[in-house]
């Protein structure tokens, strides 16, 4: 005997199926559970496709209005928390047209003509994906003001640069914060240009091929603010490449707040201690009471690992699916879903962190000065005074850097007399290039590290941004 929710869900679909579904078929069809979060973007479209069906004359004037009043009186139940969601119901569109047909009878039935869950739920994600595209490009705009706003406090604070994780040359933290700047410039511009192919609607493609009612697509797309409807009825309900795109876009963004928060956590131990983070940023420690823990950095180096993880996920789920719908696509929504949260709570906690670290300039200027950093300037010196070519130039800087590491010195160290027993032409004027910021302030080529043009790219940032 079918239960009170079978019977309704019986309804829904029709005659064809005389008994309800089996528990374990339940479970596994509902998607109510996740594609709820959906229900803002489903009374959209349904407003606008229940306009254009009245525009069309396929509703009466009376029907729209009670149908635009009862998905109003929807929305507000849903808002308040009294909406009373129904597993037999399987998701957010059954869920919400059902609670119209009781409100308002027989002209909530009329709301599915011409369209088909097929296309409503293309449409209905496509909208929840445009929503969180934009949430995503403020924040990372955010971020970006960040990174700028520090770098131009810290043009000329000299801290190690380094290849490999090694010594290479000084550079400054705010060229360093600037890379980052650059980085999160690109993520927003994968995210707009995935917006912007995103924007067409499918609404109206119907199960597949369209439909045989007169309906005005173009008025529904304008309506649900895209650019343009789809052009294909099969593409439009059997892709799902704007998701694919979206979380790519997500992947790469969170990939770079990842490579960031892994610098944070090797800044803030105490062997570097170039940085520290205020306590609210920070965890201790339930036994060690000296502990204080980059969690912040470390979640959202975790939390990568589940937003390429959506994307992986996806791709497997499409790679085989012949054209066009298949139940498979039930299984591109919480991964989205996921990883769009998740890269919103990351670059939060991550503007968080870049606003409120305190560098300390003492420690990262001592680090600056070791490793013999300067020896690519010893190198260039020999170039430019002495006129040796680079290869030879390399070859005596190498000499002079084992000659100073046997002496325990680095290379501002190294008395002339060791120097001129390699290159007899060396003068003292070398030691002039031999200190940090000595080899920052040299860096002047575009993009290089000196201070005056850290100073001239935040001038740049400020005007982009403004």
């Amino acid at each position: 005997m079918s239960t009170p929710n079978e019977t309704s869900a019986n309804q829904q679909w029709g005659g064809r199926f005389a008994e309800g579904p089996s528990a374990i078929m339940q479970a596994i069809n509902a998607s109510i559970g996740f594609d709820a979060k959906m229900w803002r973007q489903d009374i959209r479209g349904s407003l606008a496709h229940a306009a254009m069906l009245a525009h069309v004359g396929i509703l009466t004037p009376e029907e729209e209005a009670a149908i635009r009043r009862g998905l109003g009186e929807i929305a507000a139940e849903i808002e308040a928390g009294r909406f009373a969601w129904s597993e037999a119901l399987e998701d957010v569109h059954m869920n919400i047209e059902a609670r119209l047909t009781e409100r308002i009878g027989e002209a909530g039935k009329r709301l599915h003509t011409a369209r088909s869950r097929n296309d409503q739920v293309a449409t209905d994600f496509r909208l929840w994906v445009r929503d969180a595209m934009d949430g995503l490009a403020a924040q990372q705009l955010d971020l970006i003001r960040a990174f700028v706003a520090r770098a131009e406090e810290h043009a000329a604070t000299i801290m190690p640069g380094y290849t490999h994780l090694q010594p290479a040359q000084p550079t400054t933290f705010g060229h360093h914060l600037l890379a980052y700047a650059e980085m999160l410039w690109r993520d927003r511009g994968r995210m707009l240009d995935a917006r912007a192919r995103l924007n067409e609607c499918p609404l109206g493609a119907a199960a597949m091929c369209g439909t045989g009612f007169p309906i005005d697509r173009h008025m529904t797309a304008r309506a649900l603010g895209f650019d343009r409807p789809t052009a294909n009825s099969l593409d439009s309900v059997g892709s799902r490449d704007f998701a694919l795109e979206f979380l790519a876009a997500c992947a790469i963004c969170a990939t770079h707040l990842s490579r960031l928060a892994e610098e944070i956590v090797i800044w803030t131990n105490p062997a570097f201690g170039f940085v520290t983070l205020p306590d609210n940023l920070t965890t201790g420690s339930s036994i060690m009471p000296q502990k204080r823990n980059p969690d912040a950095a470390e979640l959202v180096r975790g939390k990568t690992g589940r937003i390429t993880g959506a994307l992986v996920a996806l791709l497997t789920v499409v790679k085989g699916l012949a054209m066009t719908y298949a139940k498979d696509l039930q299984e591109d929504k919480e991964g989205v879903f996921d990883a769009a949260e998740s890269l919103a709570l990351c670059l939060a906690a991550t503007a968080a962190m870049v606003r409120a670290m305190r560098p300390d300039a003492a420690r990262m200027r001592a680090a600056a000065g070791a490793g013999f950093s300067t020896a690519t300037d010893l190198a260039d010196w020999l170039v430019r005074e002495l006129r040796l070519p680079f290869r030879d130039a390399h070859h005596v800087t190498g000499r002079l850097v084992a000659r100073a590491e046997a002496l325990g010195v680095d290379l501002a160290g190294l008395p002339l007399a060791e120097m001129r027993a390699v290159e007899p032409r060396i003068t003292e004027a070398v030691f002039g290039v031999l200190t940090p910021e000595a080899s920052v302030a040299s860096r002047r080529s575009h993009g290089g590290t000196a201070p005056e043009n850290v100073r001239a790219a935040c001038a740049a940032w400020k005007e982009r941004l403004a």
